[in-house]
């Protein structure tokens, strides 16, 4: 049974093989595709207010544009001293063609160099899974920290090298790719995303 990763983002693909299921419960095979996988077929616009909306418009549009069943998430970091953001706008907040390196630049400019209490932060995904006929299910994964004051860690990706877990001791960039899943916010939602897809009917998937 085939499953549509709904991403071009070769990082975030790695990381959901990890976490999702091999095989479904009635044992199924579960073969994971992303859009790599298919001729000119791109994302549209995340457009959404939410991070619900977002997801739902990616994975939606990648189930009926393929015929299988999709998922796909939004990701938020939400820092109390910005009043929530760059929540929904995250992975733009240096801009529509910003790269890591420029959001991370601008948040740590944002704060500047504010004491740890107002560097207090959150990552939040909302996961979608979607089908074909239109229906949809959301999943919520929360990781709370806080920005660090510089660049840490080579791994992961996005503002992993700047947020920091585990008591402030490390930043996600630190952790390996399986420390990293077992208490990302990405890693919690599809969790519980998992639990539904492996009680799909096979039937529900080319």
């Amino acid at each position: 049974m085939k499953i549509l990763i709904a991403t071009e983002n070769l990082h975030k693909l790695q990381e959901l093989k990890q976490i999702l299921p091999e095989k479904s419960k009635s044992g199924k095979t579960l073969h994971y595709v992303s859009l790599k996988d298919f001729d000119n077929l791109h994302l549209p616009a995340e457009t959404g207010k939410t991070l619900e909306e977002n997801a739902a418009i990616k994975a939606l549009y990648a189930a009926k544009a393929t015929g299988l069943i999709a998922i796909s998430d939004d990701t938020g970091l939400e820092v109390e001293a910005l009043n929530g953001n760059p929540g929904v706008h995250t992975a733009r907040y240096a801009g529509e063609n910003a790269s890591s390196e420029d959001n991370n630049r601008k948040l740590l400019n944002a704060l500047g160099d504010s004491h740890l209490p107002q560097r207090v932060a959150r990552f939040r995904t909302v996961a979608c899974l979607a089908t074909p006929q239109g229906e949809t299910c959301f999943f919520e994964g929360v990781l709370e920290g806080h920005i660090g004051f510089g660049y840490r860690g080579r791994n992961g990706f996005g503002y992993d090298p700047i947020f920091m877990v585990e008591d402030g001791q490390k930043a996600l960039a630190e952790l390996t790719e399986t420390q990293k899943n077992k208490i990302s916010h990405r890693g919690r939602a599809f969790k519980k995303l998992a639990v539904q897809l492996t009680s799909i009917p096979d039937n529900r998937s080319k």
